[in-house]
């Protein structure tokens, strides 16, 4: 899932010489699949804990390789963003039910924090190297590879889910929430179309008023319908606690920081700079680096000392990353470049153990598929907004001016990790099971 999360943003001019899709096309490109899965992760996490997790895995896996065929053969835009979106539906399956997996097989806290930093770091160095593969890839064939090479994986994951891993499920698994559902889905859906949109209609125009209402009248329906049912979708009591809600925010800042330096760099060396699809993914290896060597240090930390230090370390590298290039130009140097996006891994690796830990100790051990999909969704909504936003800022800059125009994208990225320092006061050590219970566990 991290993997397709940010393969094809190196692919993406190629994709639009190919099919004629401007920047805004190629936005919807991408969220398409990261706006469906944020909506579904937590439906999908509830549903594995009822019908057993390794059950809903194996089906992910299957529907996204469905989905990735439609997405290798599509022969216009329109029809590999309905690839993508079907895609997002199998992802939703995998990332939650998987954290889930684990967590269950981990009773001891310490061992949980080292099998989520091990976790971690699987997942991001897929997200990391996503652009040096698509890259390679790309060097030999075209856009359409992108896809196809997710086959493989997905036969080698389901024959390996098949032989080692357990069936698990919920003793007392939740009802479906349909109502919250819906209205989760619009919400995420005004907000991301409103921020991709909004440079190309204007942000006083009535479209994008009409989408604000929107947005906002389904998240008051949301918070309304959540705080009034017996087993919502989203306790929102939760949040009432700093340690939960940090971790949520946390989650958001990093993966705003991580899609947003993806997409900037993609746009800026190919358009900008004229390099190749290849040398502008390996020019993301030292984030991959720095995430892969990062993610487990930082589950050993959280098991000893706690979240805050890691969480520090993330804050400052990610602040660092986003400094480094808020005076962004065509000639700037490869080194500082270079030393931007290491930093940046390494803040990406850092983060992810603690807030996940501390999202998932925030819950009963019960629900662990839906402590898993909660973090999840922030994660894939930070992917999103990072999209939106980073889209928004060059959508209309020629290759010259994507330079000048990338600036504020990365000083959001420092904000980000500003952020995160932030959520680093809110964190310390918590009880697996602490957390409101639920209407069942009472």
């Amino acid at each position: 899932m991290g993997l397709e999360t940010t393969i094809v943003n190196v692919g993406l001019p190629a994709v639009g010489r190919d099919l004629g899709v401007d920047t805004h096309g190629l936005e919807w490109i991408v969220d398409a699949y990261t706006l469906v899965l944020a909506s579904l992760l937590i439906s999908s996490g509830a549903l594995a804990d009822r019908f057993g997790r390794r059950r809903v895995f194996q089906c992910g896996l299957v529907l996204f390789g469905a989905a990735s065929l439609v997405c290798a053969l599509a022969p216009t835009a329109g029809v590999l963003v309905t690839g993508r979106a079907l895609q997002g539906v199998g992802a939703s399956m995998l990332s939650p039910v998987a954290l889930a997996i684990v967590v269950n097989a981990m009773p001891d806290p310490k061992e949980r924090a080292q099998a989520i930093g091990v976790w971690a770091s699987v997942f991001g160095l897929s997200m990391a190297v996503g652009p040096v593969l698509g890259g390679a890839l790309l060097a030999g064939l075209d856009w359409r590879a992108l896809f196809w090479v997710s086959t493989p994986v997905i036969a080698i994951a389901l024959l390996l889910g098949a032989v080692f891993v357990p069936e698990s499920r919920a003793q007392r698994p939740r009802r479906l929430d349909l109502p919250g559902q819906v209205l989760l889905t619009m919400v995420l859906a005004g907000v991301v179309g409103v921020l991709i949109e909004g440079p190309r209609l204007g942000w006083t125009s009535p479209a994008l008023l009409a989408g604000l209402a929107w947005a906002a009248l389904a998240a008051a329906g949301f918070v309304w319908v959540e705080s009034r049912r017996r087993e919502p979708l989203v306790d929102l009591r939760l949040f009432r606690r700093p340690a939960f809600s940090g971790a949520v925010v946390g989650a958001v800042a990093v993966f705003v920081a991580l899609s947003t330096t993806l997409l900037l760099n993609t746009l800026y060396l190919q358009h900008t700079r004229e390099w190749t699809p290849l040398a502008a993914g390996v020019a993301t290896l030292p984030l991959a680096l720095g995430a892969t060597v990062c993610a487990p240090w930082s589950g050993r930390m959280v098991g000893r000392v706690g979240p805050r230090l890691p969480l520090l370390l993330a804050g400052g590298s990610i602040t660092a990353g986003g400094l480094c290039l808020v005076g962004l130009t065509p000639d700037t140097g490869v080194p500082l470049l270079l030393a931007a996006y290491s930093l940046i891994g390494i803040g990406f690796g850092f983060a992810n153990a603690p807030i996940t830990n501390t999202a998932v100790n925030g819950l009963p051990p019960a629900r662990a598929g839906v402590a898993g999909a909660i973090t999840s969704t922030a994660r894939q909504l930070g992917a999103a907004v990072g999209i939106a936003l980073a889209g928004g800022l060059v959508a209309a800059e020629s290759p010259t001016g994507i330079a000048g125009a990338s600036r504020p994208g990365w000083a959001l990225v420092a904000a980000c990790g500003v952020l995160l320092l932030l959520v680093a006061r809110t964190s310390r050590p918590e009880r697996a099971a602490a957390g409101p219970p639920s209407t069942q566990e009472r």
